[in-house]
């Protein structure tokens, strides 16, 4: 299976955490960056997260400081973990396969898709 398959969405409070991960095809963990984007609704997808092949981090500025992105090779996953979230930060987040061991933001970089998971911030 090449696609990544996400879960641990939900619905939370705002200002409280939740963690989503994501399975992923071993392979990929050796050879490919991972990342973290979402889609609220009326709105186009954005980057969250990355993590490359190395282990190097990005995170956009907006969640800097509040979300952790890690990766289990063990358990061929990728997570990321969100506290004090925003009722903003309602939407779909997808989790993504790089054709690269970089990702970035630019989803055009982006190999596989998740099929999303749903995260819900109430006020």
């Amino acid at each position: 299976q090449v696609q990544p398959v996400e879960s641990g969405g939900g619905l939370v409070q705002a200002g409280g955490s939740l963690r989503l991960s994501c399975a992923v095809s071993e392979r990929f963990l050796n050879t490919s960056a991972m990342g973290w984007f979402r889609q609220a609704p009326g709105k186009e997808r954005e980057f969250v997260g990355s993590i490359s092949r190395s282990g190097f981090i990005s995170y956009a500025d907006s969640v800097k400081g509040r979300f952790t992105i890690s990766r289990d090779n063990a358990k061929s996953t990728v997570y990321l973990q969100m506290s004090s979230l925003l009722p903003e930060e309602t939407g779909i987040y997808y989790c993504a396969v790089s054709m690269y061991n970089w990702l970035g933001s630019n989803q055009a970089n982006v190999a596989y898709w998740g099929q999303g998971t749903q995260v819900t911030v109430s006020s």
